[in-house]
Formats: C-alpha cells, structure tokens, sequence
C-alpha cells in the first residue's frame, strides 16, 4: 500500500490515477479516501488526482495520542502529500471538514494553491454556534469511545443534512454509511475532539480572507442550513471567490449530485488554468445602486 510519511512520522495511505495538473481531494469527517471516487474517475482523464485518508482513518496510521491531530495538523498534511509527492502546486478540494482544511490551505501556503474548491464549509462556525458546536463535537468524542463507531455511524447518519442523499441514491447512501460504520474508534474520537471541537471559527480570520487571493470557488448544497450562512460570508471576505449554491442538496453534495459537481468544479479549473477567474469589482461605500 502507497504510503506519505508526514513531518511528524505519521504515514497517510493513498491512491493516485490520471496525469496533467494536479488535484488532491481533502474528505470530510464522515468519509475517507473512497469518499472521491465520482471525482477521481472523471477528473483522471485529464488531471493528476490524489485521494489520502486523514491520519486515524485507516489504512492511513491511527496515531493515539490526540496531539497528534487537529486541524492545523490536517493542514500540514496536505502539504506533506504535495512534498511526499514531488508536487509544487496543485488545485486543493475539500468538503465540510477537508473544506475547512482546503480554505486555510490556500491561507497559509497561497504559493502551492492554484485554486481551492471549499465545500460544505463553515459547520458551528456562525458565532452564535461557535460554542454549542464545540461542546457537542467533544461530547460526541466520548459517545464515540463509550459506544464504538459503529453505533455512532447510524446516528451521526441520521442528521437533517444527510436525508437528501438517502431519498436521491438510496444505494449510493448506504454505501457511504457502511464505510462509516468501518472508520476507527479511536481515530474517529481523537478526529472528532481535537479537530472538530478545537478548530477556531472561519470569522476568526476575516482580515487573512480577505487577503487571500488564490482563486477559490465555494460549493453549498442549499439544504445544508449550517452552511448556507458561512458560506455566504467567506464569498464576501475572500479576495477572489465565487460561490455556487446547489439546489435541494444537503451536505455531501460531490457524492449527492457528482455530476453537477463535477461539471461546476471542471468549469472552474478551466477558468482558473486560462486566467479568467479574477477578483470582482466591489460597490466603493456609498456609491450610487444603480451605477
């Protein structure tokens, strides 16, 4: 099995298919690597495409220490793939939790990001959540050691959030939480308390997004309500971003609609790579409406 030896001396496995340009696709808390795989068959006809599982999501090591994750951490590793890989710069996608870890890659490495597609981020980072997001994500890490992940999987599976992917592909969801079912207890724990009920709120960072001018497209499904606003407030912070809101879609939406998603996220990387995705022109304050 293909293996990237982190800074730290943790090793993530995985799977690489296509030549061209590269994209690593960055999962979300639910998934692994196989969480891509709509992407990484259509995008291998012209890309470089890489897919990794997380540290504590097997066949990746399951490290036990909990400093040894995080969300800072995440970040680091996808430059790790991209040294493990021999690879300068590459387009960065993420979904809900690699989304966050998407968008502070494009903050802190903007040189080794030729775009990001953040996606299904902002969960618990609206201020008036910020702490009850935080507390029940630590909460949930111990649900997950008192009663395993397989017991946590049907009822994390059960969210408003997810319902749209089981009424649209009832196969394509039990798929995606029999994989979920599979991810380590004690990965899934240390995931769940260091990562999710430690990172700091997107709007924490407004100035740094603002600065920020990698090319970036934001995907939310518009029935993933915890979303919806954050998304809506990255679009205007950062400096050049564009956001698509994908109709009667919940929180996976690469796996809930893979062609819309493909299609959008393949216009995208065409723009970026001739140089059409710029910065808008924003209104000067106090400027006439109708100007």
């Amino acid at each position: 099995m293909p293996h990237i030896t982190c800074d730290d001396g943790v090793r993530l496995y995985y799977e690489e298919a296509g030549e061209g340009t590269p994209i690593v696709f960055v999962h979300e808390y639910a998934g692994d690597w196989r969480a891509w795989e709509p992407q990484m068959r259509f995008f291998a006809r012209r890309h470089r495409c890489i897919t990794y599982s997380f540290r504590g999501y097997a066949p990746s090591d399951i490290p036990d220490d909990p400093a040894k994750y995080g969300q800072d951490r995440v970040v680091d590793d996808i430059r790790d793939v991209l040294d493990g890989l021999k690879i300068d710069k590459a387009h960065i996608v993420g979904l809900s939790m690699g989304g966050f870890a998407a968008a502070h890659f494009a903050r802190r490495y903007p040189a080794r990001t030729l775009s990001a597609c953040i996606c299904g981020c902002g969960f618990g980072a609206e201020k008036q959540f910020f702490q009850q997001f935080q507390a029940e994500a630590k909460a949930n890490a111990e649900r997950i050691r008192a009663d395993g992940q397989s017991a946590f999987a049907d009822s994390y599976a059960q969210g408003a959030s997810r319902q749209r992917h089981r009424q649209k592909d009832p196969r394509g969801f039990a798929e995606f939480v029999a994989q979920l079912r599979q991810h380590d207890t004690v990965g899934a724990a240390h995931t769940m308390q260091e990562y999710q009920g430690k990172r700091p709120s997107l709007y924490d960072f407004e100035a740094e997004w603002a600065a920020c001018a990698v090319p970036s497209l934001i995907i939310a499904g518009d029935e993933d309500d915890n979303v919806l606003q954050p998304s809506l407030w990255l679009k205007r912070c950062m400096g050049n971003a564009g956001l698509l809101v994908v109709p009667k879609t919940g929180h996976t939406v690469n796996l809930e609609e893979p062609e819309a998603f493909n299609r959008a996220l393949w216009d995208f990387i065409v723009q970026v790579e001739a140089g059409k995705w710029t910065p808008r022109h924003t209104m000067p304050a106090g400027a006439s409406m109708f100007r």
